[in-house]
């Protein structure tokens, strides 16, 4: 579900105090000695054939379509390395 531009646009207007992080921790020393930055990986542009329906079924779950087929992609690599 993606927000509409109105939405998005209150949501940049709001000043920090309107705000409820009450429910989000607070980071800590504890959080960085432990936290390890992950950069995101290189992609590479391709090109592909891919089946009409497949590829109108992820478009027809909005913006980020090819990241998600990506992500599919590399779940699949994944569970077929172990």
């Amino acid at each position: 579900m993606s927000m509409s531009a109105e939405r998005l646009k209150q949501l940049a207007n709001r000043s920090e105090d309107a705000i409820d992080f009450s429910d989000v921790p607070e980071l800590d020393e504890a959080f960085f000695r432990t936290a390890k930055l992950v950069e995101p990986t290189s992609k590479k542009q391709v090109t592909m054939r891919i089946d009409a329906n497949v590829l109108d079924w992820f478009k027809a779950r909005g913006k980020g379509y090819q990241t998600r087929m990506n992500a599919v992609l590399k779940a699949f690599m994944e569970s077929q390395s172990k």
